[in-house]
């Protein structure tokens, strides 16, 4: 609710809500109706515009200052996200990941700053800066997590990479939400037939859908981060493509303006070719092989193992298709384009250069259509999902696994566990791996037969039980691999929540509230359950200490 109205004077029937529920409470309660409004000191009515911030300031910092005390100094994981807000000013958003006392996995909003330049060296300092106002060292990350957005996510100038410079052990793995839809369609779209078929599907869905023909054909329009999104539209382009060709013939002729008319009979030239229809089949295979990867990486309860063997099983298939699948798609293409009285051009003739018929370039059609096309795309896909799912993201992931207590430890892997370990050196180096050696062949023969250790889902429930059984002082170097296994985030919701969260506070309503007052009413409004354990009294002692006082609350 926005604080302030527009008139505030004792006449207004609109006084703004901080005024309005402060009346209701002092009709309510005679002993605040003492003490406040009217009856208050006139020179001291705590009600001004700066005393607003100030008491909103003074209930964010003892939440900051609560999540801090329940870090306690331990290792934690960033997560971060940028994104502009109502008045299109870029914010930052900077939740940390950590594992507190009792052993539990906490996500909690920090900050939300304004960053006047997105460069991955802005973002930085930003971070850096952040930690320092609320004591925490930069070097205490041991895990990132960011969107698909280029200045996060790139390899030579990210931000991931500037921080892995200054703390190699900061680990980021890709959030599993985004990773594949990002990497078929973002990465494929690097090639410029593969861009230009999506840009084409696009006009034809946004000339179908402005004409009001869509509801009789039900295509959607693809989203980057919804899943399956690119796939279910090509599938439904291929198996609608008469009707749409149908659509289209109609607002060539009939058409509200010239402008839509010329622009469905260009796009009915363009869809009603060889090429088109070649990269349409070659994306629904690329789309199609990797659809039971897309759905393990989006489950919620996502099995580490399984995502990994299908990321593997789903780069061979690739390398098959490569391989063996050519002459198929070829077929396959030519086939559907018999069946729409499309031209199928000869594969030893020069391929035409765009729709020019003159403009002949020095390659055949097989030639530009094998090895420009078909070869290229899907080397940039294995590209891709092998830097994704690369060798310390697979240890990472692995290891982890193998930790996981599910089905009484059945993924234990000691292998697996060591090499996640080194992957650790500041905190296993030297003689630490060869204890952890042995604690962990004590450790596994104890929770296989201990019934409290039975039942167990996760690491979290793990990390939990060896708190709750003091345990943890036991294994040392097995709980510590366990909270930096936790530590490493799989997914980015939490922090793409707080820019939910601030459309409900910095709206078109309300576009001119301020950086500091925006970052104090959002860490207030996500970070509630904290809110709630903070008592009055540090509130009022750190407001009133903020400056001096007339009179002491």
């Amino acid at each position: 609710m926005s604080f302030r109205g527009h008139d505030e004077g004792e006449a207004s029937t609109k006084r703004g809500n901080f005024v309005e529920l402060l009346q209701w409470y002092a009709n309510r309660d005679d002993e605040v109706k003492k003490v406040v409004l009217q009856s208050a000191p006139q020179n001291n009515m705590m009600i001004a515009p700066n005393i607003q911030n100030e008491i909103v300031n003074a209930c964010a910092k003892e939440i900051m200052k609560a999540i801090v005390e329940d870090l306690n100094g331990e290792y934690f994981g960033i997560l971060v996200d940028e994104s502009k807000d109502v008045s299109h000013k870029e914010q930052m958003a900077l939740v940390l990941r950590y594992v507190n006392k009792e052993g539990k996995l906490i996500e909690r909003f920090l900050s939300i700053v304004h960053v006047k330049k997105i460069t991955s060296s802005s973002l930085q300092k930003a971070i850096c800066d952040l930690l320092l106002e609320h004591s925490l060292s930069p070097s205490q990350i041991r895990g990132q997590g960011y969107d698909g957005a280029s200045n996060m996510q790139g390899e030579i100038n990210g931000l991931k990479t500037l921080i892995l410079k200054d703390n190699p052990s900061a680990y980021c793995i890709h959030c599993f939400g985004h990773q594949l839809q990002l990497t078929l369609v973002a990465v494929a779209k690097k090639h410029c037939d593969v861009d230009q078929f999506f840009d084409i599907v696009a006009n034809v869905l946004n000339i179908v859908v402005r004409s009001g023909l869509n509801q009789e054909l039900g295509l959607q329009r693809p989203g980057d981060t919804r899943w399956g999104s690119h796939f279910k539209t090509v599938r439904n382009f291929i198996t609608l493509f008469s009707s749409i060709i149908n659509v289209l013939e109609f607002l060539a002729s009939e058409g509200a303006n010239y402008l839509e008319r010329s622009v469905a009979k260009s796009l009915v030239n363009d869809i009603r070719s060889f090429e088109f229809v070649h990269m349409m089949h070659l994306m629904l295979k690329l789309l199609a092989i990797t659809n039971d990867l897309n759905m393990a990486l989006q489950r919620k309860d996502q099995d580490i193992v399984n995502a990994m063997k299908l990321a593997g099983f789903a780069k061979r298939q690739l390398q098959g298709m490569r391989e063996s699948k050519w002459e198929s798609l070829i077929n396959d293409a030519s086939s559907f384009c018999a069946k729409h009285d499309i031209v199928i051009p000869e594969m030893d003739k020069n391929y035409h250069l765009g729709k020019s018929k003159r403009r002949s370039s020095s390659v055949t059609y097989s030639h530009h259509l094998r090895v420009e096309v078909f070869n290229t795309v899907i080397d940039l896909q294995l590209l891709e999902l092998n830097s994704r799912f690369d060798a310390v993201n697979s240890n990472l992931l692995l290891g982890m696994a193998s930790l996981s207590p599910d089905n009484s430890f059945a993924n234990y892997d000691k292998e697996r566990i060591m090499k996640l370990a080194t992957l650790y050196p500041h905190e296993f180096s030297g003689s630490k791996l060869e204890d952890l050696s042995y604690e962990l062949d004590n450790y596994i023969l104890f929770v296989k037969e201990d019934n409290d250790f039975s039942n167990l889902k996760g690491l979290g429930d793990l990390s939990e039980r060896l708190v709750e059984t003091d345990l943890y002082k036991t294994w040392r170097l097995v709980f510590l691999l366990v909270k930096l296994s936790l530590i490493l985030p799989v997914a980015t919701a939490t922090v793409e929540r707080a820019f939910s969260s601030m459309k409900y506070i910095k709206n078109d309503l309300r576009s001119r509230i301020g950086d500091e007052f925006l970052n104090d009413c959002l860490v207030c409004y996500i970070e509630d359950e904290v809110f709630e354990t903070i008592p009055n009294d540090a509130i009022i002692d750190r407001f009133q200490s903020m400056t001096t006082r007339r009179v002491q609350l």
